[in-house]
């Protein structure tokens, strides 16, 4: 049985993702820093839901030594990962002028540096089993860019960089390394937007709708399928056609 690993799985996109991941029979590592007991309820909602293992570890994926210790872990469980999935990640919304140097490190760490750390960590083993798959998380605003979002779509730029030249280097490997972009997702992060706004967004969405975390779920998996295994390095937009 394969096992998979997720970081800031506890709720949103990483939750809806370990849920499919169990469903399609994988054992699962469910990563939470802050929501322990939503990562505790998902949990048990998987194992007696699903014929599959499924543990929780705590760990801030910003620093390199809790993410080492949590594949330690990780790996003395299950033996271990056959797919990891870089999904943690926070949002910044301020005028690029206003962003102190503290701000810009704790995005830039958590939603790339994160990615550098858990790729370290996973692919000693993938490189040693020639075998493995890693999907990043990245956004449209990596994409494109996004005002008063600066620290953020540079994070998200920066996914999709690593992306495409690790999937060349570990290409020879049997390692396949993809990229999912996200338009507009209703998770935690739309909290802040008022009932026009989220309007406003689904006018602007040519199919006239937000994308719930499910959607963005479907494509991880399918990215991890053997109907996916001559894709990689390619970033999937999943935004509804609101950036073509």
């Amino acid at each position: 049985m394969k096992t998979v690993l997720i970081t800031g799985a506890s709720r949103g996109i990483g939750a809806s993702c370990a849920v499919n991941f169990a469903k399609a029979g994988y054992n699962v590592v469910i990563n939470y820093n802050n929501s322990e007991e939503k990562a505790k309820s998902l949990e048990k909602i998987i194992k007696d839901s699903y014929n599959v293992d499924c543990i929780c570890i705590k760990a801030d994926v910003s620093d390199y030594e809790q993410v080492r210790a949590m594949f330690e872990k990780a790996y003395s469980h299950f033996g271990n990962i056959d797919v990891l999935v870089n999904n943690a990640g926070i949002s910044s919304y301020m005028l690029f002028t206003d962003t102190e140097k503290d701000e810009w490190d704790k995005v830039i760490s958590t939603n790339l540096n994160s990615v550098y750390y858990c790729c370290k960590c996973v692919l000693p083993q993938m490189i040693k089993n020639h075998s493995g798959i890693i999907v990043n998380i990245s956004s449209m605003w990596g994409q494109t860019g996004a005002s008063c979002e600066v620290a953020y779509s540079t994070s998200k730029a920066g996914v999709i960089g690593l992306t495409k030249a690790l999937s060349k280097e570990v290409g020879p490997s049997n390692i396949r390394v993809n990229c999912v972009a996200p338009g507009v997702i209703t998770t935690d992060m739309m909290n802040g937007f008022d009932e026009k706004a989220v309007e406003e967004l689904k006018d602007e969405t040519p199919l006239s709708c937000l994308g719930t975390p499910k959607d963005v779920a479907d494509s991880v998996v399918f990215l991890c399928s053997e109907k996916a295994k001559f894709i990689t390095g390619q970033v999937l937009s999943v935004n509804g056609g609101i950036l073509i």
